[in-house]
């Protein structure tokens, strides 16, 4: 057990050595004896509940320490991640620094006016009171990163609980092995040692801290892992945000650019080695636009890549042996018609397009999340969108088209997490563009605002005055049919008489 901040790292003999102090869920020191990291969370809680967390200030501090972070140790990530992922500098520093800067910049630009109580409407009987939405933080938060995007997918989240006034425990991936020793080194000296913790390990130690209350947790990974989250979290009550991930289907019509459309999937599938939760997962499209799609992507990845990928600086590597190995498995399904190569010792997999499949095939009945991109050869965009609405709703959609109608058409008759058209990936660069899957995809949004509000609880409040006790008469016993009228009257909401102009 490791946790880099308030208790000192532990050797792993003396692990299981717990901490003074409660779950933070009322109970007494013998939870604190069968979970090690019950003090810690006791430590933040008790951090939290002094009120240290919520003043503007503190909150503006904090968040600025993170932007020195990313400033500080900017050589440092992209060596990690280069080791962990053979992340190339660009993809890094685009994805793991200047994304984060985005919405660290767009946070601390807005904060002040994003924590302003919210006034709201009141009818006739309260026009003398107060009644506005506090934005209250949660309190103690668990934020469970996952391997991919190891700072990215962990500080942005961080970003918008530290926003919204909350204590914030971090658990980085252990599957990013470089990555995770410098958050848990680096971060804690920049942050209050008293209200923010990182806590490193991997399944026995992300299980036993979940044991604990938290008041939310953020989740970033696989469905089955979210379902494990979801429940450890029912046994508290504890919300949840769970962003997921799921096969993104990418419609490309047979009125498009077709130069323009094989560089832009090719780049969204192919960024960070196809390891990306919202990549195109899958194309569809008719056997006329497969054939010529194939050269078109044939000739993006060489000009992206060359004509051998392996000796490309800026492609990846996939980032375990196990995952490599999952991933290499996919490759029978159909045929090979672009790429197909690989190198267990350097965890190699070449840019790969698919052709022949079908939707039994093994490809297509799970996230691929590697340098692979099947083709399914369809009729037409009815085809398509029916084929869309068949399986589990995705964390994105994409659709390519000249034609605006068609990519309204699928936009209007798919549901997902988000959509895109004629682009990849693009739209998750956006602040101001909530991110978030729907179903088997995920639960709950963030980036920007959208941060910041799904780590408050708005509190709905009324305050009135202690005088004016007779305009309270008629609600109370013994009830007539007049008080009830002078109730109504005073309090109903009236339907507005309008017609809605298109």
């Amino acid at each position: 057990m490791e946790t880099g901040t308030v208790f000192p790292q532990l050797p792993e003999s003396e692990a299981k050595r717990a901490p003074e102090g409660d779950g933070g869920n009322g109970s007494v020191d013998g939870d604190a004896a069968r979970n090690p990291f019950a003090g810690l969370v006791s430590h933040l809680r008790a951090s939290w509940l002094s009120g240290k967390t919520r003043p503007l200030e503190y909150r503006v501090a904090q968040l600025e320490a993170l932007g020195r972070f990313l400033d500080d140790k900017k050589q440092q990530i992209l060596e990690a991640t280069a080791s962990d992922l053979g992340k190339a500098p660009f993809e890094a520093e685009l994805s793991e620094i200047l994304l984060c800067k985005n919405e660290l910049h767009e946070t601390l630009n807005n904060l002040s006016h994003w924590m302003k109580d919210e006034k709201v409407d009141r009818p006739l009987a309260m026009q003398l009171d107060s009644a506005f939405i506090r934005k209250d933080p949660y309190g103690v938060v668990l934020i469970i990163a996952p391997w991919n995007y190891p700072i990215h997918l962990f500080l942005v989240p961080l970003i918008g609980a530290i926003a919204a006034g909350n204590c914030v425990i971090v658990k980085p991936s252990e599957v990013s092995k470089k990555t995770e020793r410098l958050v848990a080194e680096a971060l804690p000296s920049y942050l209050d040692k008293d209200c923010f913790a990182v806590v490193t390990g991997g399944v026995p130690e992300t299980t036993r801290l979940l044991e604990n209350k938290f008041d939310y947790i953020f989740f970033t990974g696989s469905p089955p892992v979210g379902r494990i989250v979801m429940t450890a979290a029912a046994k508290h009550l504890t919300p949840v945000t769970l962003e997921l991930g799921g096969k993104n289907p990418c419609y490309v019509s047979d009125t498009c650019d077709v130069t323009n459309v094989a560089r832009r999937v090719a780049w969204g599938r192919f960024f960070n080695a196809g390891q990306t939760c919202i990549a195109p997962d899958y194309l569809l499209c008719t056997l006329e636009m497969q054939e010529k799609l194939l050269p078109a992507l044939q000739k993006a990845i060489s000009d992206f890549y060359g004509p051998n990928p392996r000796e490309s600086p800026d492609f990846g590597r996939i980032v375990s042996d196990r995952q490599f190995q999952r991933v290499q498995r996919l490759l029978g399904s159909g045929r090979v018609a672009i790429g197909g190569q690989t190198d267990e010792a350097e965890r190699y997999i070449a840019p790969t397009v698919l052709v022949d499949v079908l939707p039994s095939h093994p490809i297509m009945q799970e996230e691929i999340f590697g340098p692979i991109l099947p083709i399914v050869v369809i009729a037409n965009v009815d085809e398509a969108i029916d084929f869309i609405n068949s399986r589990e709703r995705p964390l994105a959609v994409y659709t390519f088209s000249s034609d605006d109608k068609v990519v309204n058409q699928v936009l209007a008759r798919t549901s997902s997490g988000g959509f895109c058209g004629n682009d990849t990936l693009m739209h998750v660069t956006l602040p101001s563009l909530p991110f978030g899957g729907i179903g088997n995809s995920g639960l709950g949004t963030h980036h920007g605002k959208f941060s910041f509000d799904t780590f408050s609880h708005p509190r709905g409040c009324l305050k009135r005055g202690m005088g004016r006790e007779p305009l309270n008469a008629p609600r109370y016993p013994p009830y007539s049919p007049e008080s009830f009228g002078l109730i109504r009257a005073a309090s109903q909401v009236a339907r507005r008489n309008g017609c809605t102009l298109l």
